[in-house]
């Protein structure tokens, strides 16, 4: 398998050298693009597709949450890795609900960098422990929950089933093993979990289980 192919989306240049710097020093990376804002970005698209994008939120011209958009509904393999300075709810809860696969902040250690994009590249999205207390704050908050009743779900108990290991942030493979199916299958299942509750990524299907009682947050 060749090198994670990787685009950098930030308007600090200095920044983008240092992550640039971080990445190429520990080897498995190959840098395709780089952009200093979103609408720079997607000019580059159509030449270049990275694996991962690691993309900063607040940008001029056109900002993260506009870019992971517009990258998740024309470009659907690429993974998005939201990076900022803005330690906020809001701005962590937005990028995923437009499409990011991940959120980290831009003090993080380069080791948790490299694990982010290494992670989101294998398993298709990265969590830490801030964006799991979100989620919770969220769904307290009940800003995003699309007005779904509590404590009812039409799901079958396979569904169920998977859908807890997909909360714990299993991966297809480590799903199928656990509960003996083909990996396949498991991406099966997991297609009729976002069709069946009207997710659109990963964070609809955490609070969708939230919301019904289907795995416990505290």
């Amino acid at each position: 398998m060749g090198p994670i192919k990787l685009g950098i989306v930030d308007d600090h240049k200095i920044f983008r050298n240092g992550l640039k710097a971080t990445l190429e020093d520990c080897g498995g990376f190959e840098l395709v693009l780089e952009a200093s804002n979103g609408k720079e970005l997607i000019g580059l698209l159509t030449d270049k597709t990275p694996d991962v994008i690691l993309m900063d939120i607040k940008m001029p011209e056109m900002d993260g949450i506009q870019t992971a958009s517009y990258v998740h509904q024309h470009f659907k393999d690429i993974k998005i890795l939201a990076l900022s300075m803005f330690n906020e709810d809001k701005y962590i809860v937005d990028m995923m609900k437009a499409g990011a696969s991940g959120y980290l902040l831009k003090n993080a250690e380069p080791e948790e960098i490299i694990e982010a994009v290494s992670t989101v590249y294998n398993k298709g999205f990265y969590f830490n422990e801030h964006l799991s207390i979100t989620l919770i704050k969220q769904l307290v908050g009940n800003d995003h929950a699309d007005n779904i009743p509590n404590n009812k779900t039409d799901l079958n108990e396979r569904e169920i089933e998977v859908l807890k290991l997909v909360c714990q942030e299993c991966s297809n493979q480590e799903i199928a093993d656990k509960i003996f199916l083909s990996v396949r299958t498991v991406e099966g299942y997991r297609a009729r979990l976002f069709e069946k509750t009207g997710s659109k990524n990963l964070v609809g299907l955490v609070i969708y289980a939230i919301k019904r009682g289907i795995i416990n947050v505290t």
